[in-house]
Formats: C-alpha cells, sequence, structure tokens
C-alpha cells in the first residue's frame, strides 16, 4: 500500500517569491517567479502529482568550528535555540518539507562539522550539492576571513556554477549598531568576490532566520523545476532520488574518501 506523507506544515508555504536581504549581494534581484516556471507549477498543483512530493535539492553548510551552523539549521527546523555548544561530529542532515506554489519541495539541510580533523569525512557529503552556504561569526571577523577557503573545498567537489552560493553572519544579536553595518560592508565586499548572495541573521532571535531559508528553498526550487523543462521532464512529474538511496551513496563515498585522506 503507498503511504502518503503527513501534511505540509502552514509555516512551510511559499507563495510569493522571498526577497533578498540586501540589494548590494544578491544573486537575483527579480520580485516574482520565472513566466514558464509558474506556468509548469500551476499544472503540477492542478494535477496533485504523488511523484512531485520526491522533488528535494540539497544544502551543504560550512564553515568554521562554533561559528552557529548547527543553532542556524536548529532554529529553523526545530525552532530551538541552545546555548550549550556541541561540536557536530563527522556530519548530520535535516530534511524540511514545504509547499512552493503549490507544489511540494523538500530541502536535505546537511550540517558539516568545522572541525580539521573531520574535514576528509565531511568533503565527500557536499558532492551533489544544489547550495553552498557559507557562514561566519559576525564577532569573529577572522571567520569571515575564513569563508573563501570553505567554498573553495566545497565547490572543488561539484560541477562548476551547479550551485547557489550563500554567505552568512550569524550572532548578529551580538554586535552594536555600528558594528554590525561596518562588519556586514566588509561581508557584502567578500560576498560579491564569491559571487556569493550575503543574509545576517540570529539564531538566537531567529532574525531573518525563516526568511533565509526560505530564500534558498525558493531559487533551489525554481532552479529544479526549469532544469527539468529544459531536460524534457514531463511538467507533471517530479524527479529526483530519494533521500535513502543519496545518503546511501554519500555514505559509501566517505568510507572510500575517509580511507584514502585519513590516517
Amino acid at each position: 500500500m503507498m503511504q502518503f506523507p503527513p501534511p505540509i506544515s502552514r509555516d512551510r508555504i511559499i507563495g510569493a517569491f522571498p526577497k533578498c536581504y540586501t540589494p548590494t549581494a544578491s544573486v537575483q534581484l527579480k520580485k516574482d517567479w520565472d513566466i514558464q516556471a509558474n506556468a509548469c507549477c500551476k499544472d503540477r498543483a492542478a494535477k496533485h502529482q504523488l511523484w512531485d512530493r520526491q522533488k528535494m535539492s540539497k544544502v551543504v553548510i560550512v564553515g568554521d568550528l562554533n561559528v552557529g551552523k548547527t543553532c542556524l539549521i536548529n532554529r529553523f527546523c526545530k525552532d530551538v535555540f541552545e546555548k550549550d555548544y556541541k561540536a557536530t561530529i563527522g556530519v548530520d542532515f535535516e530534511i524540511e518539507r514545504f509547499e512552493i506554489s503549490g507544489v511540494p519541495f523538500s530541502l536535505q539541510i546537511w550540517d558539516t562539522a568545522g572541525q580539521e580533523k573531520f574535514k576528509c569525512i565531511a568533503s565527500a557529503y557536499y558532492r551533489g550539492a544544489h547550495v553552498i552556504v557559507t557562514v561566519f561569526d559576525m564577532a569573529d571577523i577572522k571567520s569571515l576571513e575564513n569563508t573563501q577557503q570553505w567554498l573553495k573545498e566545497a565547490v572543488r567537489e561539484n560541477e562548476p556554477d551547479s550551485c547557489f552560493i550563500f554567505l552568512v553572519g550569524t550572532k548578529s544579536d551580538l554586535l552594536p549598531s555600528e558594528e554590525r553595518q561596518k562588519t556586514e560592508k566588509d561581508a557584502v565586499r567578500i560576498a560579491t568576490e564569491m559571487c556569493a548572495e550575503f543574509w545576517a541573521v540570529s539564531s538566537k532571535t531567529g532574525e531573518n532566520v525563516q526568511e533565509f531559508f526560505f530564500r534558498v528553498a525558493a531559487l533551489a526550487f525554481e532552479r529544479s523545476i526549469l532544469k527539468d523543462m529544459e531536460n524534457g521532464v514531463p511538467s507533471s512529474i517530479g524527479h529526483s532520488d530519494s533521500i535513502r538511496s543519496d545518503r546511501a551513496i554519500l555514505e559509501e563515498t566517505a568510507t572510500r574518501e575517509t580511507k584514502k585522506n585519513c590516517c
């Protein structure tokens, strides 16, 4: 018997195209969905195809140790903020389900360790990413400088120009107004060099967290729809590997990389 997933939460429904944080560092300045993608979505929504529930994009989150990657994910996925810091060991992931323009869609959000000793394991999980999120601590300028190296390592594992790139500054609540403006100015400059979109967030207060992930989901979803159309996939059928097979492939790859690169 075919099992149907539970209804999508009302706070995960995206109708209007989400805005960027600042036009000075945005991957797209448009205010609405692509015309062809929008028409395709209406066709999908009208037919209520079960296969659309498998449409998924992979998000990889990278950055230094203790910059707040896990807190960012937990704030969005679980609406919690934990003061007691626990370093991520290797990798972990969450799956968030959305309804975008009437079509079911999921983000597979991978949380990677920032510790040097886990790099050889985590790098195997960068592959197949649709979105790369490089995270830094806005109260630690050194972590901003390191984001370019993190991005370089993540991009190396993927096809050229295949990923949306975001630069996210966490812990914005810790900075006074003037210092925050200065840090954001530096971040916008680096985001421009990285061809990334910049966001400032606070996992503690929740500032911009949902808005950021909605932006990620919308851009990844639209690109997925447009890619299906470009490849001739029928508009009524979403195409994606299941989460189980995807993780099995990644774990097998990680095992090979660990044996190859680690002592």
